[in-house]
């Protein structure tokens, strides 16, 4: 920039001098400056010399802070199996952003991992998956950060959030991995990492205020003047409230079908929900989460176990809200899992030795912990001298339930489906039911409500060029979110090949939506299907077993550009399916292991290989 005397207030010679010094200056130098003239035009009729240059330095160091906070950028990056870590990212990008931040918001495996030197505050919201593992989008990412290509880091500030479920033997596994290995590569914590249980939104909450905290060098932070997240907005132009996590929507069951026939050892139910009024919309991929409640005769058994009032009041949240305690252990706290942090709140509240020696052998409460309640915790440990507000204060709230969605939103407007398998086992000399499953299932009926919210998934959609061939694999309920994928691509005329593979016990009793399989084969809908029913011959076959059957044409659909959908349990059949993949690759393919492996992560990259596992 160039000062002209005749459209400036300055002499000659003074926008010469200025034109000297401009360009020699730093930012900071120029922040500095219009902080020091700024405060001298409002201190001059006032002040003195001496006076004026202390505040002239104090208005400077204000003028710069103001500037850093405008301008410095946040980078958040999440894991995200389930969708609550990209969900909770979200929201506090659009906090920052309200707050004059610059932010950056990716998926982990989209963020280029190089670029981390650049990045002064980071924030990582990641959940752990299976045995401790990172999720699909998150393990490029992981592999990268662990490895020798690591760069230093000291001039990065960090935090972690981690979402996980602590009846799981590696609670956070991932959370607590990349908060480690960012403290081993220099970074700096911006404030201590926050492991979430199924409950996470409290802590979440609590865990961002911290973390704004820092950012804006104050102990506080005062949040009276905050916007509300879009998930909590309402739609002006309906003024209706926007359902979400926070704020179910209570949705009417239309059916309630047993998909399975007479004389099989499942049940698996169809449900019809009515949305109508909801304004909630979704895509084929994506998840229904259902708040479900507790079984009223567990309840009841649990009182009179513990010989508790069920009328006293007892408080439910932080805020103090009371209600009866019936409907308490009914609708909002957990009682059906037990957890090793559960039973270290336990063991301090009655001082039982026996629970204490438990606690510390981690075999024993390994195989204790499995397949127990807090009906057994208490007849166990003789643990009836606990008041019923003091236990309240110990358990964590009903996690929801999610569930793939089996329909399309197009196909069925104001209508979502679900396809729900009933739990039920027999364990330690009593008969245990699913919470959420047992209720759809036993004591559910059309005309009754359940609390629903939409679950984005965004590691699970279908490619946006419908011209693309797409192999669908999955077993059981796992075949859902396939009827959703079909009636959408029914519904935009899409072109491109289907091959679906499906797995269950039984072809006469287990064949789930088999009309809606048949009808779509006859249209041209679904191109090919290979069906394993593992109880009907002496050899079980499972749907890996028919992939390495078509194991020629499979690959000759990955060549041509095929995405490969997995969806079903993830310890057993994903394992097994992904081996099945590398099989494939290594023997049509002439690859080597290593080019295998790295030919299906290039496909996940590309999102050409997408799970949705549980």
């Amino acid at each position: 920039m160039q000062f002209q005397v005749m459209n400036s207030p300055f002499k000659e010679e003074q926008a010469e001098l200025l034109n000297q010094v401009l360009p020699t200056m730093t930012e900071n130098q120029k922040i500095w400056l219009s902080g020091y003239l700024a405060s001298s035009q409002s201190t001059a009729s006032t002040a003195t010399a001496e006076p004026v240059v202390q505040n002239v330095s104090e208005a400077g160091v204000s003028s710069q802070n103001a500037t850093e906070n405008v301008t410095r950028e946040v980078t958040i990056l999440f894991g995200s199996h389930t969708g609550n870590c990209e969900a909770l990212a979200g929201e506090m990008s659009q906090k920052l952003e309200q707050q004059d931040y610059k932010v950056t918001l990716s998926m982990m495996d989209d963020f280029k991992p190089k670029a981390l030197k650049k990045v002064e505050d980071l924030l990582i919201l990641t959940s752990t998956h299976g045995d401790g593992d990172p999720p699909d989008n998150a393990m490029a990412f992981y592999d990268f950060l662990h490895s020798k290509r690591a760069p230093e880091l000291e001039d990065l500030r960090y935090s972690v959030l981690s979402l996980g479920d602590s009846s799981y033997e590696f609670y956070c596994q991932t959370g607590k991995e990349f908060d480690k290995r960012l403290e081993e590569l220099g970074g700096k914590r911006i404030y201590p990492r926050v492991d979430c249980d199924l409950d996470f939104e409290e802590p979440a909450e609590e865990w961002f205020e911290g973390v704004l905290a820092t950012l804006n060098n104050s102990k506080e932070v005062n949040r009276e003047g905050e916007q509300p997240s879009q998930s909590e907005r309402s739609d002006a132009s309906t003024n209706q409230p926007a359902y979400s996590r926070t704020n179910p929507f209570k949705a009417e069951i239309l059916e309630n079908l047993n998909l399975n026939g007479r004389g099989s050892n499942k049940e698996t139910r169809h449900l019809e929900l009515d949305l109508e009024g909801s304004n909630l919309e979704f895509e084929p991929g994506d998840s229904l989460g259902i708040f479900p409640e507790n079984d009223s005769v567990l309840v009841d058994q649990l009182i009179e176990v513990m010989k508790w009032n069920p009328e006293d009041q007892v408080p439910v949240n932080k805020q103090g809200e009371l209600r009866p305690l019936r409907e308490a252990l009914t609708s909002t706290f957990e009682i059906t899992a037990l957890t090793k942090p559960l039973l270290e709140k336990v063991a301090q509240l009655s001082a039982n030795e026996e629970l204490n020696k438990l606690i510390v052998d981690q075999e024993e409460l390994k195989a204790y912990l499995y397949g127990r309640d807090l009906i057994d915790l208490v007849q166990d440990f003789g643990l009836r001298d606990v008041s019923a507000e003091e236990f309240i204060k110990i358990l964590r709230k009903i996690p929801p339930r999610l569930y793939s969605i089996a329909s399309s939103l197009h196909a069925n407007p104001d209508e979502v489906h679900l396809t729900i398998g009933a739990l039920r086992y027999d364990a330690h000399g009593r008969k245990r039911t699913g919470v959420c499953s047992g209720q759809c299932t036993e004591r559910s009926q059309p005309g009754d409500l359940l609390p629903v919210f939409i679950q984005r998934n965004s590691n699970f959609k279908l490619p946006e060029n419908p011209d693309i061939p797409v192999i669908m694999i999955g077993a059981g309920t796992g075949v859902a979110p396939y009827r959703a994928f079909l009636e959408e691509r029914e519904e935009i005329e899409a072109e491109g090949d289907t091959w679906l593979f499906f797995g269950e016990q039984h072809f006469v009793t287990d064949f789930l939506y088999q009309v809606e399989w048949q009808k779509w084969l006859k249209e041209g809908v679904l191109s090919r299907a290979d069906v394993a029913f593992s109880r009907d011959s002496s050899e079980k076959v499972y749907v890996q077993h028919r992939m390495l059957e078509k194991s020629r044409d499979l690959y000759q659909w990955l060549q041509e550009g095929a995405a490969v959908y997995v969806c079903g349990d993830e310890k057993y059949m994903a394992k097994d399916v992904e081996t099945t993949l590398l099989t494939i690759l290594e023997q049509e393919g002439n690859m080597s292991q290593e080019e295998a492996e790295a030919y299906l992560v290039d496909m996940r990259k590309q999102k050409r290989y997408q799970r949705d596992v549980y």
